[in-house]
């Protein structure tokens, strides 16, 4: 079997997918990075290559997500691309004729606006948790109830109350208050969906004009009760793609196929980098005013890797093959 390797690093989850040449999903694994990177890395990197038939040949890699650059170096990428791009392209491919992208990640949301399989716009929010995927863990961690029950229970609601959702802080004193004024669990996590929806489309919806086909993807489209409270706002249906855990992975591994239809062999470094050592580390630069934040790559030792200098003085002292990884 042939195919392309997608491969996501966000702050919360690591994301890797294998599409086969006509960009169907055959593998996706799903890991919580747990602040860990590399090491994610190298275990998703295990677990695909332990599902794949022995000899499978992956004809190129592409990476996105916040990691995405580390991510390049580690497994060697055809493609790095930034996840407005590589949601919106695997949105477009599962979801044909899209029109709008809801995400919702672990840390972060965005909304993708698409005509004719175009991105005209887009916006994300990277300020505040409220309504992603970490803090909707945290309320249900201290709720008591696990992650899977949250959009269930709270579709037995049958009059939500009022959240305040503009903050998480704001929206956790202002559960904990209705709680203790009595109101049931189903009708607070219900008031808390509706907050958080009235939060995004208030913040990173603003100003957008969202149209049907209207796709939600992302770690949180698995919480029902998100996906009505979006209906229940926008007043129009909200679809919930395959494989909607792991689209900007799906979407990298389509531009990977992308890149690699247009001739040219692919530097994945093989499987085999889940055991190689690799350790990242970084300085401080002192040589002008800026101060950059200089972030270095080793693999076994030797530095493969440098980036974060706005002058190049680093990054350009690696040789044009390691600078790309």
């Amino acid at each position: 079997m042939k195919g392309y390797l997608g491969i996501d690093v966000g702050s919360v989850s690591t994301n890797l997918v294998f599409v086969d040449e006509n960009g169907g999903v055959r593998e996706a694994v799903y890991l919580r990075t747990r602040g860990r990177p590399i090491e994610t890395i190298q275990a998703g990197l295990r677990e695909v290559a332990g599902r794949l038939p022995a000899k499978t040949a992956v004809r190129g890699v592409g990476c996105t997500g916040s990691g995405r650059h580390l991510a390049g170096v580690i497994a060697g990428a055809d493609v790095v691309k930034n996840e407005i791009t590589s949601h919106a392209t695997a949105a477009c491919a599962l979801a044909p004729g899209v029109r709008t992208v809801l995400e919702i990640g672990g840390q972060d949301s965005k909304i993708i606006i698409i005509r004719d399989g175009v991105v005209a716009d887009f916006a994300m929010n990277t300020v505040c948790a409220a309504g992603t995927g970490s803090f909707l863990d945290q309320q249900a961690a201290r709720l008591n109830i696990p992650i899977e029950d949250f959009g269930p229970t709270a579709l037995e609601s049958g009059a939500p109350v009022r959240i305040a959702g503009r903050c998480a802080v704001f929206a956790e004193s202002d559960m904990i208050h209705k709680q203790q004024m009595g109101y049931g669990l189903p009708d607070i996590l219900a008031g808390l969906c509706e907050a958080l929806v009235r939060n995004y489309l208030n913040n990173v919806g603003k100003g957008k004009e969202i149209l049907s086909p209207v796709v939600f993807q992302g770690g949180v489209a698995a919480n029902v009760g998100m996906k009505r409270a979006f209906e229940q706002a926008l007043g129009l249906t909200v679809q919930i793609p395959p494989h909607y855990g792991v689209m900007g992975a799906v979407g990298a591994a389509l531009l990977a196929r992308e890149k690699m239809a247009r001739g040219g062999n692919s530097r994945f470094r093989g499987f085999g980098v889940a055991a190689t050592r690799f350790a990242a580390g970084g300085f401080e630069c002192d040589g002008c005013p800026n101060l950059c934040e200089v972030v270095e790559i080793k693999r076994e030792g030797e530095v493969i890797a440098r980036w974060g200098d706005r002058c190049g003085k680093w990054s350009s002292a690696l040789t044009p093959e390691e600078k790309t990884g």
